[in-house]
């Protein structure tokens, strides 16, 4: 699906949390339970609110942590939807972000992909959110270091972003891969300059910005097949 990557001495693997790891859309039944037959509208609308506020408050050189921006971009979202939501359902709509699903694939595929390599999460959520969140999917050990955005005050695709993960991990960008399934994080990532593997769960279409993925997969099974066949 793409061209080699060329993977040799790749030391560690940056994951990308929501929508790469986690199902972000796992919140549909508690969306469904609240607002029957208007679940999946909620999830979707509360999903794009919450990355379209994140890239605001960067662009405006302002910084709400990501517990903020999903209550705000939740409030939004019923609020356009027409949807009466109490204080009870708002907090239990709000606090399943704690409790999302990891994709099927996950801890299977990341035990591969951890031989030989250091993991890492690199994302927009709070530390106390992804602590949370892999904690409640069992995957905490798996992981080196759960990395959020907090520290520079800014969402990705910022490149302060990415320059946290040479930072923390003490290595050069070139031995560090970087995973997810977003597609304005990859082109952010490979703008960078790391090594960028695109998750394209969606079947989406390439962003044509001219920082292409080295590789494109459909999931993280798929590109720990790749990855133990370039480095074989």
């Amino acid at each position: 699906m793409s061209e080699r990557a060329g993977n040799l001495n790749l030391g560690a693997l940056a994951f990308d949390a929501y929508g790469t790891l986690f199902d972000v859309h796992s919140v549909v039944a508690a969306c469904e339970a609240a607002f029957p037959s208007r679940g999946a509208a909620l999830s979707r609308l509360w999903r794009d609110k919450q990355l379209e506020y994140s890239w605001l408050l960067s662009l405006m050189d302002r910084y709400e942590d990501f517990w903020a921006v999903t209550e705000k971009a939740l409030r939004y979202a019923c609020q356009h939807l027409g949807l009466a939501c109490d204080a009870a359902t708002h907090t239990r709509l709000l606090e399943s972000y704690y409790h999302l699903a990891a994709y099927p694939e996950v801890p299977a595929a990341l035990a591969r992909l951890a031989v030989n390599r250091r993991l890492v999460i690199i994302s927009n959520g709070t530390p106390q959110m992804l602590a949370a969140v892999t904690q409640a999917t069992g995957l905490t050990a798996v992981f080196d270091e759960l990395i959020s955005v907090e520290a520079v005050g800014v969402y990705k695709p910022s490149p302060r972003v990415y320059a946290l993960l040479p930072q923390r991990l003490g290595m050069p960008t070139e031995a560090i891969g970087f995973v997810s399934s977003n597609a304005f994080d990859i082109t952010g990532a490979k703008a960078f300059g790391l090594r960028t593997y695109w998750v394209n769960r969606q079947d989406a279409t390439p962003d044509g910005l001219g920082y292409p993925p080295d590789i494109v997969v459909r999931t993280l099974t798929e590109l720990a097949d790749r990855l133990d066949a370039e480095e074989a």
